[in-house]
């Protein structure tokens, strides 16, 4: 049995039922997750590295251009 960790709605998914890699939807808030492990069942949200990414990227971006304002 494993939990939305979005909404901790009950997914009733076993872990006989799923494959790591497998992506689940929660049929309460609609958020996908990718199965990490299946003993015990771990998710992770999809898309979550990208964004993770994306934020680093931005703030290298802010970072950069503060320095670049200092050189002036």
């Amino acid at each position: 049995m494993a939990y939305c960790p979005e909404c901790e709605t009950d997914l009733d998914i076993d872990e006989d039922e799923v494959d790591e890699g497998a992506v689940v939807s929660c049929p309460e808030c609609g958020t996908d997750f990718e199965v990490i492990t299946v003993n015990p069942i771990e998710l992770k949200k999809v898309g979550e590295d990208e964004i993770d990414d994306e934020d680093e990227d931005e703030e290298a971006a802010v970072k950069e251009e503060a320095e670049d304002e200092d050189d002036l």
